[in-house]
């Protein structure tokens, strides 16, 4: 990395919170004497809304990707997982500031920002790794499609009145078959996503796992799986109906299925990176985030609990 430090500033410029947010980003790392970096698409719509930002650097023309040092990234999940994209293949980890609902990616609030900009102007955060998978889309030994997630990829019916069939697969068995809407294969990180809202488990991110769920199934066995980090899940349509399918990774990046395709997701050597302002356990980060009843909680039975007790109800109840 070299010696002049580059920041890259990421944000959802189709809100006015966010667009704003970039600006006052922006403004506070010129105050401090760095030049902030911006993706081709910031870079238009920030300097419209406050043309003395300039001058800035712009990714891929001033500045490499290689020499990022952290990657700032206002708005929501969706905007995290644009930012993982811009920043793939490089170290620099992401920090997200929550501009959007639930955040669940995100490390900072909108109302603690400009805090925030000075942990990281001060390098005090620390980095922790998400696992991430990788997918191909094979037609017979072809492979005709790659790409990778954080979150999950996700096999769907590409028409609303048509089920289509499958096959799941773990590690080149096949488990079942079934028509169903589709099918999810996720992180543990993806789990409190799409993956969540299908119906599967929440798990922890320091575990390392895969996840598969399916999407309305008709079927008697048709449950959730959690398999080990270095298993492979695959989905494979089969010819049985005529409804077809549609990859998903992320729900950003997306392929057509041909007849007879086969989804396979297994663990990507290359994670995702993600600054910490604090250690916060998952689960508070859980309850924070859902907003969980835990009213009445009385904490651990035994010797100490008298101590805790306050402090932790009250951290909760103000979550």
């Amino acid at each position: 990395m070299s010696q002049t430090r580059h920041l890259l500033v990421v944000a959802h410029t189709g809100r006015a919170d966010s667009l704003g947010a970039g600006v006052e980003v922006c403004r506070q790392l010129i105050a401090a004497g760095l030049t902030p970096v911006l993706s081709p698409d910031e870079h238009r719509d920030l300097l419209e809304a406050a043309p003395d930002l300039a001058p800035v650097a712009l990714l891929g023309a001033d500045v490499a990707k290689s020499d990022l040092e952290l990657v700032i990234v206002l708005g929501g999940d969706g905007t995290i997982l644009r930012a993982a994209e811009l920043a793939r293949g490089c170290d620099a980890p992401l920090l997200g500031v929550n501009l959007g609902h639930v955040g669940f990616l995100a490390e900072a609030e909108r109302e603690d920002l400009r805090a925030t900009v000075e942990r990281v102007l001060a390098r005090d955060y620390v980095v922790e790794e998400r696992m991430t998978i990788s997918v191909r889309v094979k037609v017979d030994a072809e492979v005709v499609y790659e790409t990778w997630a954080l979150n999950e990829a996700s096999v769907e019916k590409a028409s609303r009145e048509r089920s289509m069939e499958v096959a799941i697969e773990v590690d080149g068995r096949p488990i079942s078959t079934f028509g169903c809407d589709g099918v999810v294969m996720s992180t543990p990180t993806g789990s409190t996503a799409y993956s969540f809202s299908a119906g599967g488990p929440v798990v922890w991110p320091s575990v390392e796992a895969l996840l598969m769920v399916p999407l309305s199934a008709h079927a008697l066995f048709a449950r959730p799986l959690v398999v080990g980090p270095e298993s492979s899940l695959a989905v494979e349509l089969l010819p049985r109906t005529p409804g077809s399918g549609v990859l998903w990774a992320d729900g950003r990046r997306t392929f057509e299925l041909p007849p007879a395709a086969r989804v396979v997701v297994r663990r990507s050597p290359v994670p995702v990176r993600l600054a910490r302002l604090s250690p916060r356990p998952f689960a508070e980060r859980l309850v924070n985030k859902f907003a969980l009843p835990v009213a009445g909680w009385r904490g651990p039975t035994g010797e100490g609990r008298e101590s805790g007790t306050g402090q932790a109800a009250r951290s909760t109840e103000g979550a």
